[in-house]
């Protein structure tokens, strides 16, 4: 144990701080309170696990500085025992946000213990992380999940000997079942608290890659020990080449050459890249390992059942007919089945709620400006989210059933080819697709992509989805100006949205996400029977954390439209909706809107009132207007022409989303700047290609 080791563990034996102030922790009634991190490969088991350690004790953030998820939870049965749950990942190799995320956790937090997951049923793939988690240098406990399955196809696995050459605790569990659980927490306690750090540390034979990383090791040992970094992790990144981590340690050139010289040397005597050597270094210790401790259990059922239908889902002529033949079933459940009976019932519920308290505050003879400002303003904002929230569950309920089943794996796998050609991975298709029933979940969706650039990229692309509360705008024009053709001009403007998506992804990719996109690393899954506690909950954190989050800012937008349209410049309240603050604002900004083709207020103030939700553009065209539903297209062809139509449309398709999507994008872009960016880009590309619609029409008519 090296002179670093027995401080940690001395600083931790004594509950003192240390440089960083990380086990400087308040003791409770057990003890010192302790943080765990559970680590593993993406389709381990691992959310299984953390709602097994922690059922409803959970909440939901987002890791410092990024928008990946952290899920952080108390431990059933273990007082002042927290877990973190970090983000599914195949190496600590920084190719991803969350690699780099999942390594600098460990390096700067310092848990307590690390608790990392391996499935039994895929050991040589899920112990390649196992290795690299180990030169972290922090007290680990092996999960063997799945031993279940691995027992149940004839395999097993001698524990004790796989403990014994990897250092390290093993405990066999089956999460899915229960099993296993205590003894992993009981495990994971003693090492967290009597600070075992793994016994091994060197999994390399002797021979060229051996040599390289003792003789690297040996260069920046004093370096490793003055940053709190151990020096084998160090050694091995810095075999990998990674700049960032000789600039944090320090090093000369003098350093940097004979790091340079040996990495050389191992090349050459190796006859491997030094990528490759190293990954031969840690597939070569587990081979072996598996050849004296596991026996491999014949293909399971599940297996053989699963490559039976993936010949049908992902076939090379079947796989996108049947996915989007899937969404379109999820589409027309959420949006016109359950979740919209849900969302009606809701409706009427708020309606009725908001006649009682309007009869009451007419009998109490309430100040008329307070009247409307509760029921106009506050019954009007909290409708308005309220109403976006049973599609939300139901929408996210398929998901997640996608999800638990493997499928959704099998839809990146698919799409991925297509969608890398604009820069973006293939699970990025799933948001984009619901972009066009609603931006909202679309947008939260994204949280199922590994990568920060293509979550973000996904974001800003997504409003160029056409949603379905913009279909009443459409049907409005269509049916006004373009008579038998309305299906065809409908069917033109989704195909514009995607074209302008296409291309914003091409211009981004050459831009501001230049660079090479994320590997994309994926395995397959099983098909399995989804997990209803993981649904369960995973609905809980979507339905509170929309209400929570989203809900404020919402229903202050709301507030801010509802001012607008209630007060005049002397903010005296207004008997006609022409005198408002809104009505001014769109005269304000009307002559911006002239080159476009519509010079009336009225028209630009409707827009305005779209960013509470976009059906309000109808709605607020009828009400500035004075006539009826039924009268609305005949005001509307003495106010425009096809072409202007065209071009008010094309704006409608391209514009800022709702305040709603608003601020589901910026809390999941954590940047009110990037936001205000997105937003007034969008605004930017929906003028230039309305007015070129406008100007090409004008020169072809």
């Amino acid at each position: 144990m090296s002179q670093q080791d027995r401080q940690a563990r001395k600083r931790h034996r004594h509950g003192a701080p240390d440089q960083g102030g990380r086990w400087g922790r308040q003791a409770g009634e057990d003890g010192p309170a302790l943080v765990f991190a559970l680590a593993g490969n993406q389709n381990s088991g691992k959310t299984t696990l953390f709602n097994q350690l922690t059922g409803a004790r959970q909440h939901v953030g987002n890791f410092p500085g990024v928008t990946v998820d952290q899920k952080v939870g108390s431990i059933r049965g273990l007082k002042n025992a927290q877990v973190v749950d970090l983000p599914g990942i195949y190496s600590i190799r920084p190719f991803s946000a969350e690699e780099r995320l999942t390594r600098d956790f460990i390096l700067t937090q310092r848990p307590d213990a690390l608790i990392n997951i391996v499935d039994a049923t895929n050991i040589e793939r899920n112990l390649y992380l196992t290795l690299q988690l180990l030169e972290l240098r922090i007290p680990t406990v092996l999960a063997l999940n799945m031993m279940d399955e691995l027992h149940k196809n004839g395999g097993s696995v001698d524990v004790a000997e796989m403990s014994r050459q990897l250092g390290i605790p093993v405990v066999p569990i089956s999460a899915s079942r229960g099993e296993g659980i205590q003894e992993l927490i009981a495990q994971a306690q003693r090492v967290a608290r009597e600070r075992l750090l793994p016994e091994r540390l060197d999994f390399c034979g002797p021979g060229p890659v051996h040599r390289c990383i003792h003789a690297v090791s040996h260069v920046i040992e004093d370096h490793a020990e003055q940053h709190r970094i151990p020096s084998r992790f160090a050694a091995t990144k810095l075999i990998e080449g990674e700049p960032a981590l000789a600039a944090r340690l320090g090093l000369d050139p003098n350093e940097l050459e004979l790091i340079e010289h040996s990495v050389v040397e191992m090349e050459g005597d190796s006859g491997m890249e030094r990528n490759e050597a190293l990954a031969d270094m840690r597939y070569a210790f587990i081979q072996g390992l598996r050849a004296s401790a596991v026996k491999k259990g014949d293909e399971s059922r599940e297996r053989r059942r699963s490559i039976a239908i993936d010949r049908v889902l992902t076939g090379k002529y079947t796989a996108i007919p049947i996915f989007l033949i899937v969404m379109l079933l999820i589409f027309w459940l959420t949006f016109n089945v359950i979740g919209a009976q849900l969302a009606d019932w809701l409706a009427q519920g708020i309606d009725w709620l908001a006649g009682i308290t309007d009869g009451a505050l007419t009998a109490f003879q309430m100040n008329p400006v307070v009247h409307s400002l509760i029921i106009d303003g506050v019954f009007a904002g909290v409708g308005s989210v309220l109403s976006f929230l049973p599609l939300i569950v139901v929408l996210f309920f398929f998901l997640s059933v996608l999800e638990d089943t493997g499928y959704m794996a099998r839809i990146a796998f698919v799409m991925d080819k297509a969608l890398r050609r604009i820069g973006l991975s293939g699970r990025s298709i799933v948001p984009m697709l619901l972009g066009f029933g609603c931006t909202v979940p679309a947008i939260l969706s994204t949280r199922t992509l590994s990568s920060r650039r293509d979550r973000h990229m996904t974001i800003l692309l997504t409003p160029f989805m056409s949603c379905s509360a913009k279909i009443p705008i459409y049907a409005l024009f269509a049916a006004a100006f373009f008579g038998g053709n309305s299906a065809l001009v409908m069917l033109a403007l989704y195909a514009l949205g995607i074209a302008v998506g296409i291309l914003t992804a091409l211009v981004f990719k050459r831009t501001a996400f230049r660079g090479q996109s994320t590997p994309f690393i994926m395995e397959l899954p099983n098909y399995r029977f989804p997990s209803l506690k993981s649904v369960a909950i995973l609905l809980w954190e979507k339905a509170r954390d929309f209400v929570q989050r989203a809900f404020t800012v919402i229903f202050l937008a709301t507030l801010v439209i509802w001012f607008l349209q209630t007060f005049d410049l002397r903010l005296n309240p207004v008997a006609d909706s022409g005198t408002s603050l809104l009505a001014g604002l769109g005269r304000l900004m009307t002559p911006l809107f002239a080159p476009l083709g519509f010079e009336d207020w009225r028209l630009t103030t409707s827009l305005i009132s779209g960013l509470t939700a976009k059906e309000a553009v109808v709605s607020s065209l009828g009400v500035l207007m004075q006539v009826s539903m039924a009268d609305l297209p005949q005001a509307l062809q003495a106010m425009f022409t096809p072409l202007s139509a065209s071009s008010y449309l094309v704006f409608v398709l391209l514009y800022t989303p709702c305040v709603a999507s608003i601020a589901a994008m910026k809390k999941e872009l954590e940047s009110g700047w990037l936001t205000l960016a997105a937003v007034i880009g969008q605004c930017l590309l929906a003028w230039a290609a309305a007015w070129l619609v406008y100007m090409l029409g004008g020169l072809i008519l």
